[in-house]
């Protein structure tokens, strides 16, 4: 377990919280914040670090597998988890699902007693996954994982039905077989999404209590 870093005389406590697309990553995330104070936590998303596409055309950009890890810039990612566990500030990149690019804004982020990390691929990158003190999995059954995108998608991200479903069956389901379920072997706790999580979510709160108290 990687030696915690020393952030204005108090220890930064790094946790990656990992999952398939719509298995809850966020609502576990949520659970964790509630019992801290908003000032000791960072928030760092994997959907931030998708690779700049400029050099593509649109239509180009919609064929990309996101689903991939070669889609995320982990050198970025990593670099910037260095940099907050150094004391210094970060710029995390924005990125647009409907143009399938980073937007040039940023998002200004102070290094916390605690940083979440959380994103689906997060697991599966060997440099990312040893700085995190705590890894977290958030299992969902796959249709339930599925309605979700499905809403998610079409509501937020410009996406129709066929679009969702076809992405689905091409790259989704296929990429979590490959990558994503199994980076679960690398988890300390595994959470399941539905009402018997509580305890593993009171688990997770009673670990990082200790080590910021």
């Amino acid at each position: 377990m990687p030696i915690f870093a020393v952030i204005n005389n108090s220890i930064m406590l790094i946790i990656g919280i990992a999952g398939g697309t719509g298995s809850g990553k966020t609502t576990v995330v949520h659970q964790i914040m509630n019992e801290l104070p908003e000032t000791e936590v960072g928030i760092i998303s994997q959907d931030h670090y998708y690779k700049q596409t400029n050099d593509l055309s649109l239509d180009e950009r919609t064929k990309i597998n996101f689903d991939h890890p070669r889609s995320i810039d982990f050198e970025l990612l990593v670099q910037h988890l260095k940099d907050l566990k150094e004391g210094k500030a970060i710029d995390q990149p924005v990125y647009s699902f409907v143009k399938h690019n980073r937007t040039g804004d940023t998002i200004h982020t102070l290094p916390r007693k605690v940083m979440i990390v959380e994103g689906i691929l997060i697991l599966t990158n060997p440099e990312l996954r040893d700085m995190f003190d705590i890894k977290i999995f958030v299992h969902a059954d796959s249709d339930e994982r599925l309605i979700r995108r499905l809403k998610r998608d079409i509501a937020e991200r410009g996406r129709d039905m066929e679009e969702v479903l076809n992405r689905y069956q091409t790259t989704l389901k296929p990429m979590h077989e490959q990558f994503i379920e199994p980076s679960k072997a690398h988890a300390d706790i595994i959470i399941p999404n539905d009402k018997y999580n509580t305890v593993a979510i009171d688990v997770v709160r009673a670990v990082i209590n200790q080590r910021i108290s």
